[in-house]
């Protein structure tokens, strides 16, 4: 069996998450999560606007786009 290595990110979400007792806690955890990797999302597409990667041109051409895998039943 490998041992499984985690980095130091990790350990420390896993130490904090030890403390959570409750439902309520685990909830407001998700959300902290969920604002935190959101800010980054659009921290991320305000620098692709702001040096042209991304412009309202390509956001009409993403409009209705998708890019899901194709499953076949």
């Amino acid at each position: 069996m490998e041992a499984i290595t985690f980095t130091p990110a990790q350990v420390q979400v896993f130490n904090l998450v030890s403390h959570i007792k409750t439902a309520a806690g685990l909830e407001q955890l998700r959300k902290q999560l969920a604002a935190f990797y959101a800010k980054q999302i659009d921290d991320e597409m305000d620098a692709l606007w702001e040096n042209g990667q991304f412009d309202e041109k390509r956001m009409k051409e993403l409009r209705g786009s998708h890019f899901r895998t194709p499953y076949n039943k």
